[in-house]
């Protein structure tokens, strides 16, 4: 685990950068995981802001090239990549999805940012080698770029029907408390590589 050296003392904020999972698909926005982390937050670390710049239906291409907008406009302490489900559900080439990834990683590091990655997982059916090669490449981007690494956001969920909606591809309202918990060791090991400030949490959604 790598702390930031650079912006992390100053602004204070949590940019989240996902998919449909961290954008609070089939339920209201207040039930998802992100917003569970800022109430947390709240408790625990006031002084951090959540950015919450997830869309349903993001991939690592489209990610990547609002990225450099979010930064330059909210300069985060903390980028937490939440991406590639829709990747590897199109089966999308490993390499390119990679190259998208590391893009973003090295944007965020280059801005000061503390790096969190969390780790996804496709269904067996796609294939061995690409379930194998999509899975590890969170590893080697992980590895390549100093961030610290969630194994996988739902451990734990994805193979319970009760936690996951009637698609079997979005975690249900029961199961979001599971995901946070699934991040925040992690997370919170990155809050405390830095001095505490004080400032009062907000969760805001980013408008598109």
């Amino acid at each position: 685990m790598l702390c930031s050296t650079g912006s992390l003392a100053a602004q204070k904020k949590i940019l989240i950068v996902g998919d449909s999972i961290s954008a609070a698909y089939g339920m209201s926005l207040q039930e998802g995981w992100v917003a569970l982390l800022a109430r947390r937050l709240e408790q625990d670390h006031p002084h951090y802001v959540v950015v919450n710049a997830s869309i349903s239906g993001e991939t690592s291409a489209g990610a990547a090239a609002r990225l450099p907008a979010l930064l330059e406009q909210h300069r985060p302490s903390v980028v937490i990549l939440e991406l590639g489900g829709n990747d590897g559900l199109r089966g999308y080439p490993i390499k390119r999805f990679r190259e998208n990834m590391s893009r973003m990683l090295s944007n965020s590091r280059d801005s000061g940012a503390a790096l969190l990655l969390l780790g996804m997982e496709i269904p067996p059916n796609y294939g061995a080698r690409y379930t194998d090669l999509f899975r590890s490449s969170y590893t080697s981007l992980a590895v390549n770029s100093g961030a610290t690494l969630v194994p996988f956001l739902l451990e734990g969920v994805a193979t319970d029907p009760v936690l996951m909606q009637a698609d079997r591809i979005h975690p249900s309202p029961e199961a979001q408390h599971i995901l946070l918990d699934n991040v925040w060791p992690y997370l919170e090991g990155l809050l405390r590589c830095e001095p505490q400030a004080t400032r009062a949490t907000a969760f805001t959604l980013q408008s598109q």
